[in-house]
C-alpha cells in the first residue's frame, strides 16, 4: 500500500475539527480537513457563547470580527421570579465567522481544507496481519479515495466513524432550537431559565448579541412540542412584541424558521479511540450536562487529539494502545459528567416550588462560592425544608460547582 497520503485527516470543520486541524498543522503534521457541507459554520447549531476562562484554557486570541458581544456572565432564572448570577466574563460569537476563522488559521499553518466531501466508508490497512498501518477512506467527493495514518472524527453527534465501524456505544440526544430576535434589551448577561413549564427536563435561554439581536431558544426532552413550547415562552414573556428574523448567515426564504440541532446528553462514548482513530467533541459525546455546552470541550479535545497524533506519528505507531493517552488526558481534565448528571436528574425531580425554594437559599452571586458558603446553603435547606434532602438537593447544588471544574466555565 505504501505510505499514507496524509498524516491526519480531520472529518468535520466545526470548532473541534478546526482546533484539531490547527494544532496538527502547527505541529508539522500533513493535515487534511474534510467538510461535508458546501460552507463552513452553517447552519449554526448552538447558542454561540464561550466564557473567558474557556478562551484562556484554549490559548486562543479571538479577533474582534468573530465576537458579537462581550458579556458579563450568566443569570439563572427560576420559577417565582427567583434569579441568581454567575458573573464570569465571556463572549457571544458570530459562530459561522468563528468557525471560518479557525479553518483559515489552520490553512495558514499548512493544513488543506476541502468542502463538499462526505465520508461514507473507512477501511483499516495492515502491513502485517496484526500491525495497523493506515486508513483508506471513501466517500462522495473528487478527492476520494484517501489514505491517512490517523483520523480525527469531529463529525458531530452523528459520529460518522462510530456509525461505520460500530466500535462504540450509541449516544442519547436532546433537541435544541432557537430563533434570532431583534430589539431585545440586555444588560450584558446571558439568561438561562430553569422553567419546567416551558422546557421539561431542559431550560430556556436568551443569549444577547450586538445591535440588540438575541438568540432565544430552548432545549427539552419533550421532542414533539419543542417549537410550540418555545413560541409559548416568547408569547408569555417580555419578548412577546419582539420580531423574529432570519439570522444573517441564512439565505432569505419565504418563512422565518428556528435553527438548531441535536445535542448528546448521555455522556462520553464508552470508547473514543480505535487503531489510528480519535473521536472528539460531540462525536465523542462530550458536553457539559447541566447546560449542554459543548464548544469548549470539543475544542480542548481537538487540542488533546493533535498532541496524541503528533506523538504517535513521531513513533510511527498508531494502534489503539498508542492512542490510549488521549482518553487519559480528557478523563483527567474534563468535568465529572456522571456526578453532574446525577444532580441534573435530581433537579428535574423537584417541583417548581421546590426549585424556587432551593434557589432562594443560594447567594445572589454564585461565582466563587467558598466551601463555607456551600455548607451554609445546605444548612438553610436542612433547617427550612429537610424533605428536600431526600430528593438529593445537595447533588443539585454540587452539580453547579462540578460543571465549572478545572476552569470549564460556560
Amino acid at each position: 500500500m505504501g505510505d499514507a497520503e496524509w498524516d491526519v485527516i480531520v472529518i468535520g470543520a466545526g470548532p473541534g475539527g478546526g482546533t484539531a486541524a490547527l494544532h496538527c498543522a502547527r505541529k508539522g503534521l500533513k493535515t487534511l480537513i474534510l467538510e461535508e457541507h458546501k460552507e463552513v459554520g452553517v447552519p449554526v447549531h448552538c447558542g454561540e457563547c464561550l466564557s473567558e476562562v474557556a478562551v484562556q484554557n484554549l490559548d486562543l486570541e479571538l479577533p474582534e470580527e468573530v465576537i458579537s458581544l462581550h458579556v458579563k456572565g450568566i443569570r439563572v432564572l427560576f420559577p417565582n421570579n427567583v434569579e441568581k448570577k454567575l458573573t464570569e466574563p465571556g463572549y457571544v460569537l458570530e459562530k459561522h465567522l468563528f468557525e471560518n476563522w479557525l479553518i483559515d488559521e489552520a490553512v495558514k499553518e499548512g493544513a488543506v481544507f476541502q468542502s463538499s466531501h462526505k465520508v461514507r466508508g473507512m477501511q483499516k490497512i495492515f502491513e502485517l496481519e496484526n500491525q495497523f498501518s493506515s486508513w483508506k477512506i471513501t466517500g462522495k467527493g473528487d478527492l476520494f479515495p484517501l489514505t491517512s495514518k490517523i483520523i480525527i472524527d469531529a463529525s458531530g453527534v452523528a459520529g460518522v466513524s462510530s456509525k461505520i465501524l460500530k466500535n462504540s456505544s450509541n449516544i442519547e440526544v436532546i433537541a435544541g432550537y432557537q430563533y434570532e430576535m431583534v430589539e431585545v434589551e440586555n444588560d450584558g448577561y446571558l439568561d438561562f431559565y430553569i422553567w419546567p413549564k416551558y422546557a421539561p427536563e431542559g431550560y430556556v435561554w436568551m443569549i444577547p448579541k450586538k445591535d440588540s439581536r438575541a438568540n432565544v431558544g430552548l432545549v427539552t426532552t419533550m421532542k414533539k412540542d419543542k417549537i410550540k413550547s418555545l413560541d409559548s415562552f416568547i408569547k408569555d414573556t417580555y419578548l412577546k412584541d419582539n420580531q423574529i428574523v432570519d439570522p444573517p448567515w441564512r439565505k432569505k426564504g419565504i418563512k422565518v424558521k428556528p435553527f438548531g440541532g441535536t445535542i448528546p446528553i448521555s455522556g462520553p462514548r464508552n470508547n473514543t479511540i480505535d487503531d489510528g482513530l480519535i473521536m472528539i467533541g460531540d462525536a465523542a459525546g462530550f458536553t457539559s450536562p447541566l447546560f449542554e455546552g459543548g464548544s469548549h470541550l470539543a475544542m480542548k479535545s481537538g487540542k488533546f487529539a493533535a498532541q496524541v497524533a503528533k506523538d504517535a506519528i513521531a513513533k510511527n505507531r498508531y494502534s489503539m494502545f498508542e492512542l490510549k493517552k488521549y482518553e487519559i488526558m480528557w478523563k483527567n481534565e474534563f468535568p465529572p459528567y456522571h456526578k453532574i448528571l446525577k444532580g441534573k436528574k435530581a433537579l428535574y425531580n423537584l417541583t417548581d416550588k421546590e426549585i424556587a425554594f432551593m434557589a432562594s437559599c443560594m447567594p445572589d452571586e454564585m461565582n466563587g462560592m467558598s466551601t463555607i458558603t456551600k455548607l451554609g446553603v445546605g444548612m438553610k435547606i436542612l433547617v427550612k425544608n429537610p424533605s428536600l434532602l431526600r430528593k438529593s438537593v445537595i447533588s443539585v447544588l454540587l452539580s453547579f460547582g462540578y460543571s465549572r471544574a478545572k476552569f470549564y466555565g460556560w
